[in-house]
């Protein structure tokens, strides 16, 4: 895979699993414990933790393939556990 379009790819994953945090938090969590709706939980936590996982993995390629620095990746991992951190991936890549 091409350096370019793998970065290209590690930006937009970490772009869409940044948005599915933030339902993930701020629509599914609240809908559970302020209206005893547990059911939206289960699914838009499967889908960001499979987006996270896919992050992780391109992260990884970043490392590897494309020779992210170590500590420009240890900031990309931190800022994939901060809600809003995924967003300025950019500055860091």
């Amino acid at each position: 895979m091409e350096n370019i379009t793998l970065t290209k790819w590690f930006l937009v994953i970490g772009k869409i699993e940044g948005y599915s945090y933030l339902i993930l938090l701020f629509i599914a969590m609240p809908l559970k414990y302020f209206y005893n709706t547990p059911e939206y939980v289960r699914p838009v936590g499967s889908i960001h933790g499979a987006l996270f996982v896919t992050f992780m993995i391109l992260l990884a390629l970043m490392f590897f393939k494309v020779k992210l620095s170590f500590k420009k990746s240890v900031l990309a991992f931190l800022l994939s556990l901060v809600p809003f951190g995924t967003f300025f991936l950019n500055r860091v890549v």
